[in-house]
């Protein structure tokens, strides 16, 4: 049995490599949308608006890097009693669809300030596919854990 504490941090540490995986593949490397980004202002119009941007987008970094480290330095601090990788992936896993559907229902959904693929004929159908992913990859890190079995 797993501890709530082990649990926990391999959440936050799955939720730090979520936001991380976000922000390093949608925001810098595909450059679909920044962390405030609205259509119409999506694409920097001046330097100081792209100053803007990163600067925003460094605070989001900030953010997982802390839960990251967090999440890392609870998890070899608590370690499982019986070592295992499905236990490190499926908390990741879990970790990092919680964060995909927080993220995808306050940001894309309630608050409205960044899309998936802001302004393309598929915007909704991206934030639904981002959103859908976050059950998905709970999911698949739950069955991932390894079940105790009966002495």
């Amino acid at each position: 049995m797993l501890s709530k504490r082990l649990v926990a941090f391999g959440v936050v540490l799955g939720m730090g490599i979520g936001g991380f995986f976000d922000g390093i593949v949608l925001h810098q490397i595909l450059q679909w949308h920044h962390l405030v980004c609205v259509p119409e202002h999506c694409r920097p119009m001046s330097i100081e608006h792209l100053e803007r941007q990163n600067r925003q987008d460094g605070y989001f970094h900030l953010e997982t890097l802390v839960l990251t480290v967090v999440g890392s330095y609870g998890m070899f601090r608590h370690p499982p009693a019986n070592p295992d990788a499905r236990i490190f992936a499926g908390l990741v896993l879990c970790g990092w669809g919680i964060f995909n559907f927080v993220e995808g229902l306050i940001d894309h959904q309630i608050l409205g300030i960044h899309h998936v693929v802001p302004g393309s004929a598929h915007e909704f159908a991206a934030d639904m596919l981002f959103l859908a992913s976050g059950p998905l990859l709970c999911g698949i890190g739950w069955v991932l854990m390894p079940r105790r079995t009966a002495p």
